[in-house]
């Protein structure tokens, strides 16, 4: 073992005594070189995603040390930076050690003399946006690992636009953090102390209430609409932060026909019925669809941990539900509130909305059909907060209508600079009663649009390389489809375009996208925040099944090389 991995871990064994659990851990690391090595062999690098990582003792893992010097260079940031009050809000959700994170970096940046506002209990990531913009704050924190393994933790920053931090104010955090020794240079006065002295100072339920006032201020449906509201909707937080603020905008828009899944109803940061909580996937949909058919709901709708993240099951005429991707649910979502808004005569002129490059491209023909402008960004919702933060500075804030991520994150107005699943969930449900009331289930309404537009079949493959190797192999896989690909199989490239190179305006980013003919694409980009390669596949045809048989068949040729 490296000489300077087994140092690293006897100093955090001799200083490493603020929580018992990283103690055990490391004493029972002994002897084990491979754990040893995996948990220091780096550091945990602060990036425009925060932190994240596995939860644990040592440089590479989520611990009360790690948080602790992120915030001291997070309240470093504040001084030195903040452009608005020398202020940070915190919020965190149900993860494990979410709560004990959040305090010490409200003690850290506390002590520091910078003002803090942290939650009480568990929040949604987009209340933290919220609260960072409407507490006058320079920075915010939530701490959270999104929809991650149960494993994780993680550390999101915010700057005081509200919207999570890009490139250049993460580099600064991460310059004020490499000047620090975790152990030397970090230290803080007890929670309890500063929370008396007021120091640290819990957000008012206020704060929450004038948050869902905004959300509400979305509807696109008239309160005297002829649909019927008493529709049978099944809700799941996923053991996370949704719960109260979801169920509350439903009831005050009139949706109280709401049943809870009981074993995922209370927060809990093991998910001990989805260990992987990410509702795009089926696993965790599947006790949500369990409900459904016991109580013949009408519609399942999921939150994730941090309720940034919204997704749907929808009951079919055979009685079985259907999942329906986030694709799918941002071109229905999209169509709506373009429809609703035009028929109202509330849509700007102007209009902006927004999407990541990953996401469909159906998207982009169904806001040229409203008139509306598309713009694309790249991956990472900060992106979108950024157009609308560029919109705000040139007076121009109410241009921007609507903006979504395939990972099902979805933004209507700009109260907040994130995405949003209560506000999802607030339109989903109205979108659901809409059709429904003139006789279309949404995967009908889906078909129509493939009908007019043409039939897109989107979807993500995901390539797991972890371990120490994993960062090499898929640099070594980047730099083949960069320079060797020139056709996947039958399929021609068109052009490729390597984002690394600033495309656009856009900032450099690790993606390439090949265009090939019929409205197919092919996008690979390492994850920013697991050791995966993700593939974005887009292929069209006449039909939906003819378009899901031409994915699979360029799947198959893609392959070759990862």
């Amino acid at each position: 073992m490296d000489k300077g991995i087994q140092e690293k871990y006897e100093r955090w064994l001799d200083r490493a005594t603020m929580d018992p659990d990283l103690q055990v851990e490391l004493a029972n690391m002994a002897g084990n070189e491979d754990a040893i090595t995996d948990a220091f062999y780096t550091d945990l690098k602060f990036g425009t995603a925060g932190l994240r990582g596995v939860i644990g003792a040592g440089t590479n893992r989520m611990n009360i040390y790690v948080v602790a010097e992120a915030s001291k260079a997070m309240g470093r940031y504040v001084l030195e930076c903040g452009t608005r009050g020398k202020s940070i809000a915190i919020a965190y959700d149900s993860r494990i050690k979410s709560k004990l994170f959040a305090e010490t970096a409200a003690a850290v940046i506390a002590t520091m003399g910078v003002h803090v506002y942290l939650y009480p209990e568990l929040m949604p990531t987009p209340c933290l946006s919220f609260a960072v913009r409407y507490l006058n704050c320079s920075a915010g924190v939530v701490v959270t690992a999104s929809h991650n393994p149960a494993i994780y933790n993680g550390y999101k920053a915010y700057g005081g636009d509200g919207c999570q931090m890009t490139s250049g104010d993460a580099d600064k955090v991460y310059g004020f953090i490499s000047e620090m020794d975790v152990f030397d240079d970090v230290s803080w006065r007890p929670y309890q102390d500063l929370l008396k002295e007021g120091a640290i100072e819990l957000i008012s339920p206020e704060v929450e209430t004038a948050y869902i006032e905004e959300v509400k201020k979305r509807s696109v449906l008239q309160k005297d609409a002829a649909v019927d509201r008493n529709v049978s909707i099944v809700y799941t937080p996923l053991n996370g932060a949704g719960l109260k603020p979801v169920q509350r905008v439903l009831r005050e828009c009139g949706f109280t026909n709401i049943t809870v899944v009981k074993a995922q109803e209370e927060p809990d940061g093991h998910f001990p019925t989805c260990p992987y909580p990410n509702p795009e996937m089926l696993e965790a949909m599947a006790l949500g669809i369990e409900t459904c058919k016991e109580v013949q709901a009408d519609l399942l709708l999921a939150t994730d941990p941090d309720s940034d993240r919204t997704s749907i099951a929808v009951r079919m005429p055979s009685g079985e539900y259907r999942i329906l991707s986030g694709n799918e649910l941002g071109c229905l979502l999209l169509d709506f509130i373009l429809k609703m808004r035009t028929a109202a005569g509330t849509l700007p002129e102007r209009a902006v909305t927004v999407k990541s490059i990953v996401t469909t491209d159906l998207a982009s023909k169904i806001a040229e059909k409203y008139g509306v402008e598309m713009r694309n960004v790249l991956t990472g919702f900060k992106y979108i907060g950024e157009q609308i933060g560029f919109l705000e500075k040139a007076g121009e804030e109410g241009r921007f209508v609507f903006g979504f991520e395939e990972s099902c994150g979805f933004l209507s107005g700009s109260y907040v600079r994130d995405k949003d699943a209560v506000v999802a969930s607030m339109l989903v449900a109205e979108m659901f009663v809409y059709y429904r009331s003139i006789g279309l289930g949404l995967p009908e309404k889906l078909n129509a649009l493939g009908r007019e537009f043409g039939f897109f079949c989107n979807k993500v493959h995901q390539y797991e390389y972890p371990g120490i190797e994993g960062q090499g192999r898929m640099a070594k896989i980047l730099k083949r489809f960069r320079e060797e690909v020139t056709a996947f199989g039958d399929w021609p490239v068109l052009s490729a375009i390597d984002y690394s190179q600033g495309i656009g305006g856009l900032p450099k980013a690790d993606v390439v996208r090949f265009e090939l003919p019929d409205d197919a694409s092919v996008i690979i980009r390492p994850s920013g925040t697991e050791p995966k390669i993700k593939v974005y596949m887009t292929a069209a045809g006449e039909s939906a099944a003819a378009a899901a048989s031409k994915e699979e068949a360029l799947l198959r040729e893609v392959e070759q090389y990862l």
